[in-house]
């Protein structure tokens, strides 16, 4: 059993550790002085899912025309149901 757990046990990584140490805010907020970034990657996500476009398509798009081949589908549904 403790071999097992040996093998699967990530090893520290100590240049990231330093890096993360120094990062400010730890004292006061502990691990959430990390939001401000997440929330900043977040917005940046975001912004590439709107602008980035293959072609003429980009993620919205086909959001868009997937759901409203769901909501067709279910509407046939409902209708095929009523008439029976």
């Amino acid at each position: 059993m403790n071999l097992i757990f040996r093998l699967l046990m990530i090893k520290p990584n100590r240049s990231l550790r330093k890096f993360l140490d120094k990062w400010p805010g730890k004292r006061y907020f502990g691990i959430y002085r990390f939001l401000p970034l997440f929330f900043v990657l977040g917005a940046a996500l975001e912004f590439s899912m709107i602008n980035w476009h293959v072609g003429q398509t980009n993620f919205y798009k086909t959001f868009k025309r997937r759901r409203a081949s769901e909501l067709a589908t279910e509407r046939l549904m409902i209708e095929k149901e009523t008439v029976r």
